[in-house]
């Protein structure tokens, strides 16, 4: 491995303008990209170009909550790409890919049964809603076809995810393009009904009811599936209220309309259960996930369906294709190994147990910030939490810009979306890091202000 001296130099002599960077003001980082510019990365922190130490405080995109440079998932790529670098997906397999797919049957809620591996959360959603659509196909109800997603919803952005995702933003310059059919369940929130929450809102359960309002209008024989992320993370952590996902089960099972949790973030821990299903008592017929699966070490997602979803396309010959869809990188040997290492290193570490012992630190040092100059809510379940700031008159989005700029000067990398700071620190975060990190956070509130 090359020494720290001598990655931080070539990081720093690195030219910017070829590089069109996603979900980023590119002439504004391009302007003095050396602050952004992360050369290393070991445990809970990154290292700038400039030598400045990081403090991870979203796990990368929320997907490294074991840290970086995690010796035993370097050592199992490395091995893998000696032992098996590549493995036709397509009437092929390997002996990881069988056995992850067990483990993660194994870990999520009972009565789930079978993975369909893709290479992302935006795929996995794809791959989700294609798998509802042909389900009921299958099935003989070839009607079903409409999607409905929620409104502040994310669910990636291939064109199927930002079809039933409520972001306006990514949706409007693509319009053109997104999905026929598609409808959208009003969001849960509502600041003066649940501002300064902790956990679980109490009022909200009646907005799934809008899901029969939905069913009046294109009638039940049309809806495909229903899919909603069981904690909004993308959208500034906005938490289900008590008994609305329990609505929503119980209104699709009403109506035979398949219900699809995306637990790309929620995946593997984040709210101290392998999966957010486990946490909130309510188990959907399909579930996404991505991220904390290879702690983010490389790219894997994919679909859990219960049996019943499986065996409905296991008809006709044998030796035919009971599913046309796929990508070349389904089931990738390496990232098949850097999962298995990921989901070892979250059973030896006990990762679940040190995320929910984290779960109150982090409840009680962000909620501390209530007061602060332009702080006008705060979210929080989990590791997960938010800051939802005033805007600045006039200038949308500046306020939130200027506490992650001084966050980093401070020593914290935070993530900021529109007006709002989200945190989703390492499982391995100490309680002194995570009372840190809010600490400086306030430092920074206070400068913005």
């Amino acid at each position: 491995m090359k020494n720290e001296t001598t990655a931080l130099a070539e990081a720093s002599g690195l030219r910017t303008g070829a590089y069109w960077m996603p979900f980023t003001s590119n002439r504004y980082l391009k302007r003095n990209p050396r602050s952004r510019v992360l050369a290393r990365a070991e445990g809970a922190y990154y290292t700038t170009v400039e030598g400045k130490r990081l403090f991870d405080c979203l796990s990368g995109l929320w997907c490294c909550p074991l840290g970086h440079a995690h010796p035993k998932i370097a050592e199992a790529v490395s091995n893998q790409v000696r032992e098996l670098d590549y493995s036709p997906a397509f009437q092929m397999g390997h002996p990881k890919i069988f056995s992850l797919a067990e483990r993660i049957v194994e870990l999520a809620p009972r009565g789930m049964g079978q993975v369909f591996f893709a290479n992302s959360g935006s795929e996995a959603v794809d791959t989700a809603l294609k798998i509802a659509v042909a389900y009921h196909r299958v099935k003989g109800e070839a009607s079903r076809t409409r999607l409905i997603g929620r409104e502040r919803g994310y669910h990636g952005v291939g064109m199927g995810g930002i079809s039933v995702g409520g972001m306006s933003a990514n949706r409007k310059m693509f319009a053109p393009l997104t999905l026929l059919g598609v409808d959208h369940l009003p969001h849960t929130y509502d600041a003066a009904q649940m501002g300064f929450s902790r956990g679980q809102p109490k009022w909200g359960a009646h907005l799934a009811d809008e899901l029969e309002r939905l069913v009046a209008l294109h009638d039940a024989s049309t809806i495909a599936a229903v899919i909603v992320e069981p904690m909004q993370g993308s959208a500034g952590v906005l938490v289900p209220p008590v008994g609305y996902l329990e609505r929503l089960r119980a209104i699709c099972d009403k109506h035979g309309i398949l219900l699809i949790f995306d637990e790309v973030i929620t995946g593997f821990g984040r709210l101290g259960q392998a999966f957010g299903a486990q946490r909130f008592g309510v188990t959907p017929d399909m579930i996404t996930f991505a991220k904390i699966v290879t702690n983010g070490v490389i790219p894997m997602g994919g679909v859990i369906v219960k049996p019943a979803i499986y065996d409905a396309f296991m008809t006709g010959p044998d030796t035919a294709v009971e599913l046309f869809h796929g990508y070349t990188y389904s089931g990738h040997p390496v990232a098949a190994a850097a999962a298995h290492a990921t989901l070892d290193a979250l059973r030896d570490e006990d990762a679940f147990r040190r995320s929910r012992e984290l779960e109150p630190v982090l409840e009680q040092a962000i909620h501390s910030l209530k007061g602060e100059p332009g702080v006008a809510d705060i979210r929080n379940i989990g590791t997960a939490a938010a800051v939802e700031l005033e805007a600045l008159p006039g200038k949308p989005g500046a306020r939130a810009l200027k506490v992650f700029e001084r966050g980093i000067e401070e020593g914290m990398l935070f993530r900021f979306t529109g007006e709002t700071i989200a945190v989703a620190p390492p499982y391995i975060a100490t309680k002194a890091e995570v009372e840190a990190m809010v600490d400086k956070l306030r430092v920074a509130i206070r400068a913005a202000a």
